[in-house]
């Protein structure tokens, strides 16, 4: 692997998925910081001030997700955030992305080929 020129915090409480992650990060070229839940997430966000975070919508508790999103805007965090969603195209109809404060929403399982041409596009505008 080249050396990582962007870091990805991907917060999800389910192995499988952080483990897919970082296969596809690693492969465009990206650095992964991984937190099993959303308290640890916070953490590593201030801590790692990562490029772009991902963040499951529902982990330990159904909106931990979006609770985590607002924690990371209260503490100054402007790093783009994707939400990760199991719940369906039914998600992006019921919350604005815009007033939840993400960038969009990846629904899952999520398409590497995809994951990587979004996350090029947004972290080129920075």
């Amino acid at each position: 692997m080249k050396d990582p020129k962007c870091s990805v915090l991907c917060v999800d409480d389910d192995e499988d998925t952080l483990e897919m992650l970082r296969i596809a990060l690693e492969s465009g070229g990206y650095k992964m910081v991984s937190a099993i839940n959303a308290e640890e997430g916070l953490k590593k966000a201030k801590a790692d001030k990562p490029d772009l975070i991902i963040v499951d919508l529902m982990m330990e508790e159904v909106d931990s997700g979006t609770g985590l999103v607002m924690k990371l805007r209260a503490a100054g965090l402007n790093a783009p955030i994707y939400m990760l969603s199991s719940v369906g195209d039914s998600l992006s109809r019921n919350i604005d992305p815009i007033e939840l404060g993400v960038a969009g929403i990846f629904q899952k399982p999520i398409d590497p080929t995809a994951l990587l041409s979004t996350l090029k596009s947004k972290l080129a505008q920075k």
